[in-house]
């Protein structure tokens, strides 16, 4: 008895229909996989910047504060206030923890870096030697790069009759502002809000000052 034998195999058009579904399986997930990886760079990229912004902010609000109110009267220089401020630099005396690398009163100078454009920098000095025959090493740190503007601004009184105004410059005076504005602009334009810090000392300072007075506002918010 002969019985009849199926064809068991695949047609042209099964075949065809089958590569067809499996491509578009294919691009839709590795199409999945691209968002994904685009995603994540996103968030990697938004978590670096959001770190930045913190170390820049984070920097200012341990040292600002607790600027010293020094003259230098030990260089060779002629004898000069500490704190000088300008539109886009200023230079304070503020102290390290003992914990840290470099102890002691530390001269901090924060500026434009003369030779990149678009980086901050801070140059740490010694403000007194430790002994004698040390030398004075300036250390050179980034703080920000990728910068377009960078604005300080200065807050105090110039006499006691007159009211407390914001200005540009701080340079020549024998006491502290009693608030520090700081504006920075980065190249992408991503935000970045303004930065003001009250310094502790301005009321101790001011009230030694002949007819300065004391003024010591709080610190917006």
């Amino acid at each position: 008895m002969q019985t009849d034998q199926k064809n068991t195999g695949f047609t042209l058009l099964e075949v065809m229909l089958a590569m067809t579904l499996l491509s578009i399986m294919v691009v839709l997930l590795f199409s999945s996989l691209k968002i994904g990886a685009e995603s994540w760079n996103k968030g990697e990229s938004k978590i670096a910047e959001v770190n930045e912004k913190a170390v820049v902010y984070q920097f200012f609000k341990r040292h600002l504060p607790s600027i010293r109110p020094l003259w230098d009267d030990f260089s060779d220089d002629e004898r000069s206030f500490s704190f000088q401020g300008e539109r886009d630099a200023f230079q304070f005396v503020s102290v390290f923890p003992v914990s840290a690398a470099r102890k002691g009163l530390q001269l901090f100078k924060v500026a434009p870096d003369k030779s990149e454009k678009g980086v901050i920098k801070v140059i740490l000095t010694p403000f007194y030697p430790t002994l004698e025959e040390q030398q004075w090493e300036p250390e050179e740190v980034v703080l920000l790069e990728n910068v377009e503007e960078f604005e300080i601004s200065y807050f105090g009184k110039e006499d006691s009759d007159s009211d407390g105004v914001w200005v540009d410059s701080w340079q020549e005076k024998e006491y502290l502002p009693a608030l520090l504005k700081i504006k920075i602009t980065l190249e992408d334009q991503s935000y970045w809000p303004k930065m003001i810090f009250a310094l502790r000392l301005t009321a101790m300072e001011n009230s030694n000052q002949t007819g300065a007075g004391s003024f010591a506002p709080e610190m917006a918010r």
